[in-house]
């Protein structure tokens, strides 16, 4: 139906910058929120970014805000976290997330999910 490929990710020195991408295969994108989120090792999935189907609407969590951006393409099927002033606790891998007309915060309730692209920032 859909499919979600995320990329983009790699080894970034504390305070360096970098942005990941999710491409999406369907039809149907332009009608899809978007959302990031996060998991490291031994740790839950959290939510870091979310953005609305029209990308009027945007969302972040606390301890992204003010250093990541969400943003989205619909001609090109994609959207993008841009990642400024990155830490070692942003340091997991990051998955890319998509259902009709949602956009928020709780991860069951996305339908489609990249793969997941690691993100690793040292100190």
């Amino acid at each position: 139906q859909v499919q979600l490929v995320d990329a983009g990710g790699g080894l970034v020195q504390a305070g360096g910058s970098l942005r990941v991408s999710c491409a999406a295969f369907g039809r149907t994108f332009s009608n899809y929120g978007m959302g990031w989120f996060r998991q490291a090792p031994g740790k839950e999935r959290e939510f870091v970014a979310s953005i609305s189907a029209s990308g009027g609407s945007t969302a972040y969590a606390d301890s992204v805000k003010g250093r990541f951006t969400i943003s989205r393409d619909n001609a090109k099927n994609t959207v993008y976290l841009q990642m400024n002033s990155l830490k070692p606790e942003d340091t997991a891998v990051y998955y890319c997330a998509g259902s009709p007309y949602y956009s928020g915060t709780y991860s069951k309730s996305y339908d489609y999910w990249g793969q997941g692209t690691q993100v690793t920032v040292s100190s």
